[in-house]
């Protein structure tokens, strides 16, 4: 890999990961050590081909991960909750990255965090899929890994998944059921991540040791929903639904993603201009839902 900077990336077949992956190796200052659980998988040998070094590492083996972090300059960590909905096993899974971290003595961790809801609001909300994720920032630090905690914003991709619009039964048209009131609501496309962090990766005096919330826009559910309405030729509307109905839907995680709109009432700080200062490029919500028009299509 010659004098190039190593940057090993964790789930480098994943969404995050891949997209880290993808804008480091168009890098000329960078290589890639993709880890991947499957190293015969499409989309690692896809890396492979665009020059990465691919390689398997479990994240439970702390030893494997001083072995895959030789030699490297930098990694960025992306540690995951909703596998079986476990923040204990990915507190630990973080912690055995920040040890290993630490004892290589890299020079460059970005981590992707979320802030400890339930430590910032004295336990009146509690959204595991950030409460570990800040509990694996503050270890970091107070180990002194040189470390940037990159917070993202929900994901535009979000509507084609878990938020798709849901037909009305009661007329031609679609809501979005996301309890938000009338309060902006941060996005940003998961693809758009990847170049962020190789500005941040290339200006560590300016990032290390801070948290750094990245965002597109933030736009309130009814105007995203006229976003939708004006590129699709359909109508969408806001369900209006409350943070209290959407906790009974009953559906796996719902009263932990109600909680997540409570915390966002409180607009956490995601900086659009700094967002667009890393990654000029970032597509708008309406530049998404433009590029991906076939998908939204077919819901």
């Amino acid at each position: 890999m010659g004098s190039k900077k190593v940057i090993v990336v964790f789930g480098a077949t994943g969404a995050q990961g891949g997209s880290v992956a993808r804008a480091l190796l168009k890098c000329e200052d960078f290589a890639v050590r993709a880890l991947t659980r499957d190293v015969t998988k499409p989309a690692a040998v896809a890396l492979r081909d665009l020059g990465a070094e691919v390689m398997k590492c479990d994240l439970n083996d702390q030893e494997a991960m001083k072995r895959v972090f030789k030699g490297a300059y930098g990694a960025f960590v992306v540690t995951t909750y909703w596998d079986d909905f476990n923040m204990e096993k990915e507190v630990q899974q973080g912690k055995m990255v920040a040890d290993a971290s630490k004892q290589v003595g890299l020079k460059h961790v970005v981590y992707s965090g979320l802030e400890n809801v339930k430590k910032l609001t004295k336990g009146k909300l509690e959204v595991p899929h950030f409460d570990g994720k800040g509990q694996v920032e503050e270890y970091f630090w107070e180990l002194g890994v040189p470390m940037t905690s990159v917070r993202i914003a929900p994901y535009f991709e979000n509507f084609l998944t878990i938020w798709k619009p849901v037909k009305a039964s009661d007329g031609d048209y679609y809501n979005l059921v996301l309890p938000m009131k009338d309060i902006p609501m941060d996005g940003i496309s998961v693809a758009d991540l990847g170049p962020a962090v190789v500005s941040i990766f290339q200006s560590p005096g300016e990032f290390l040791g801070k948290a750094v919330g990245l965002s597109a826009e933030a736009l309130t559910i009814q105007q995203y929903a006229d976003v939708l309405s004006q590129t699709l030729g359909k109508v969408f509307k806001d369900s209006k639904i409350t943070a209290e109905a959407y906790e009974k839907l009953g559906f796996p995680g719902a009263k932990e993603l109600a909680d997540m709109m409570r915390f966002y009432y409180l607009r956490p700080d995601r900086d659009v201009k700094l967002t667009h200062k890393l990654n000029p490029e970032v597509k708008s919500f309406s530049q998404f839902v433009l590029e991906n028009k076939e998908a939204f299509q077919k819901l």
